[in-house]
């Protein structure tokens, strides 16, 4: 993602609240949406930290929960903790002062940590992603391919690959035109993030558009897989239970000479509810493979929520990013402008 332009204004935010003649203080309407935008910024940012938080002692204290899959949540969590904690409250800053407090070298590292962790935590859904694609529609390949080297080589990419369109370009100066470097020298007050078309491209290719295709195919793939493999057990589990009760209904007949009863004509055989879990020709790997799949299913259905919210937080704001990044002309109100880079911000809390 990239931060969010802030305006200056060396008078603040408390301007608007001034009458024109200096008489008493006006548009108090505007005072309410501001502490109302303040504490919805602030909830996010505290729930951000807790939730991620509680997600990473929960691992760390739980030796079940202690498996592949799970070290890509961890550093995912880790990821979005410090998405709220060093890039939405500054972020907060301008929203409530309305201008930039920190300085030119500050805002430099501010934008390069929003791009550098908020395209961390996008690439880490994506390693979810093809993690689950491997355990459910190739797992007799999932212990061979994902090892715990696989994996760390993984994470190493995941971390270090943001660099390359956030801290390099960015202090190199790649991202953006001279004449907007030269205007931001000269306005410290101000942060905005103008990026040059070629940098938009790039960047939201990485950040956005490239996982968030491999996410869709793999999940496509893994839900194709989920259904087949239900209706297999489905089936499998319904001839071995006919068998069975066909099977039971013989011996029945044979030990009681006849099946019918004379008082009511009607059959007294046994029914489908009668047969028990247990009856049908189960054995302790075949448990295991039905409640490992079921699992691995659930599994699925709770990464498609995820991608879902995923691409509902951020499909807006790369939108904007590029549509007014390579169209000059195109104006965006300053409302929307907040609510797509919080919106992509909420995914964080999730």
């Amino acid at each position: 993602c990239v931060s969010a332009a802030a305006d200056g204004n060396a008078s603040g935010p408390l301007a608007a609240f001034e009458a024109p003649d200096g008489g008493a203080p006006q548009h108090w309407s505007s005072v309410l949406i501001l502490a109302l935008k303040g504490t919805v910024m602030a909830c996010i940012i505290v729930a951000a930290i807790l939730g991620n938080l509680l997600v990473i002692v929960s691992v760390m204290r739980h030796r079940k929960l202690r498996i592949i899959t799970n070290y890509f949540v961890v550093s995912l969590a880790f990821a979005d903790l410090l998405v709220a904690m060093v890039v939405m409250p500054f972020n907060m800053s301008v929203q409530i002062n309305e201008r930039w407090l920190f300085g030119f070298f500050m805002c430099d590292v501010w934008n390069s940590l929003d791009v550098y962790f908020s395209t961390a935590s996008i690439l880490h859904l994506c390693c979810i992603s093809v993690d689950r694609y491997w355990a459910i529609v190739k797992p007799l390949k999932y212990p061979i391919n994902m090892t715990k080297r696989v994996v760390a080589f993984m994470l190493v990419g995941t971390w270090l690959s943001p660099a390359i369109i956030s801290f390099l370009p960015i202090f190199m100066g790649w991202y953006t035109t001279y004449e907007n470097q030269r205007y931001r020298e000269e306005h410290p007050d101000q942060c905005e993030f103008r990026v040059n078309k070629w940098y938009v491209i790039v960047s939201s290719l990485i950040s956005f558009w490239i996982p968030c295709t491999i996410m869709i195919f793999t999940y496509l793939a893994i839900f194709r897989e989920a259904n087949r493999q239900e209706k297999q057990l489905h089936s499998r589990i319904g001839n071995a239970m006919l068998m069975n009760h066909h099977r039971n209904s013989r011996e029945y007949a044979n030990s009681n000479g006849d099946v019918m009863s004379s008082s009511g004509g009607s059959s007294k055989t046994l029914t489908l509810h009668e047969v028990h879990h247990g009856d049908v020709h189960s054995t302790p790997t075949k448990d295991r493979n039905i409640i490992k799949m079921k699992r691995e299913h659930k599994a699925a259905r709770t990464l498609g929520i995820i991608m879902g919210t995923f691409i509902l937080c951020w499909l807006p704001f790369f939108l904007w990013y590029v549509s007014t990044s390579l169209c000059d002309t195109c104006p965006c109100p300053e409302l929307v402008v907040d609510l797509v880079f919080w919106i992509g911000y909420f995914n964080s809390t999730l």
